[in-house]
């Protein structure tokens, strides 16, 4: 008899699930079982992943959206909780970093990343809750970044959305906690994904950062997508069922110094 998975039978929308990090959450969280509802604003990316899950004999679906557009969001869950019958795991990934020196970014820099980086995960949470609520339990994990703790040269805009969510997680954690809904967030450090390499090119370029990651990531490598997704499958799991309201930094040590 196969072994069960971690999150088997339950229901997951993992958003920007066509690369990164929120690639390899939505491969995650099928291995263990999951019925996954990937999206993302990108349908060719969005294929790759459902041929790399399919590759595993799993199934997952694809869902082209932008999660700025709160009706939109509304849909996905509609939609998700209308096929699949419920949903029990959101997965807040999508993201943009829009990085440059602060005096010079434009409104639609500053626009951008906060109607993606935060509006876009409160809509969707607000969508979900009602529907976990019914289910009288659900998971959400919120995709922060160690830069929602501490900043960086160029990255002015994207920590203000990224601090944003370590305090929308929180919010949420203490409203519903009585209610088996949980939410927990994750701040990877440098983890090795294409969110990154704009930064990078200010630093350097991305072989200068990765030469001398040492002297702000002391474990002296960047994170891979894979380490940061399996701390998404634990969150998102029973396993970590007396954590809500948690901001888990994944960084390498950066903020221990």
């Amino acid at each position: 008899m196969a072994a069960k998975g971690r999150v088997q039978n339950l229901v997951a929308i993992v958003t920007g699930a066509g690369s990164g990090i929120g690639q390899a959450s939505a491969i995650r969280l099928a291995e263990e079982g999951a019925t996954v509802v990937c999206a993302d604003r990108n349908s060719g990316s969005l294929e790759i992943t459902k041929k790399l899950i399919a590759d595993l004999n799993l199934h997952s679906e694809s869902y082209v959206i932008d999660i700025s557009e709160s009706k939109s969001c509304d849909e996905l869950v509609a939609h998700t909780v209308s096929t699949y019958g419920s949903i029990d795991i959101l997965v807040n990934n999508a993201g943009v970093n829009l990085p440059g020196v602060f005096h010079e970014v434009s409104n639609e820099t500053i626009d951008q990343t906060l109607d993606i980086n935060v509006k876009g995960a409160m809509y969707l949470t607000r969508a979900a809750i009602p529907h976990m609520l019914k289910n009288n339990r659900g998971s959400i994990v919120n995709m922060s970044s160690v830069n929602g703790l501490v900043s960086e040269p160029f990255l002015s805009v994207y920590s203000a959305s990224k601090g944003a969510i370590v305090m929308l997680t929180r919010g949420i954690a203490l409203d519903y906690a009585k209610q088996g809904i949980r939410c927990n967030a994750i701040c990877p450090g440098w983890v090795d994904t294409p969110i990154n390499y704009a930064h990078a090119e200010l630093l350097g370029g991305i072989d200068h950062v990765y030469s001398t990651i040492s002297t702000f990531q002391p474990i002296g490598r960047p994170g891979t997508s894979r380490e940061i997704a399996n701390l998404v499958l634990f969150l998102a799991s029973d396993e970590s069922s007396f954590m809500t309201g948690s901001i888990v930094s994944a960084d390498g040590g950066m903020t221990a110094q």
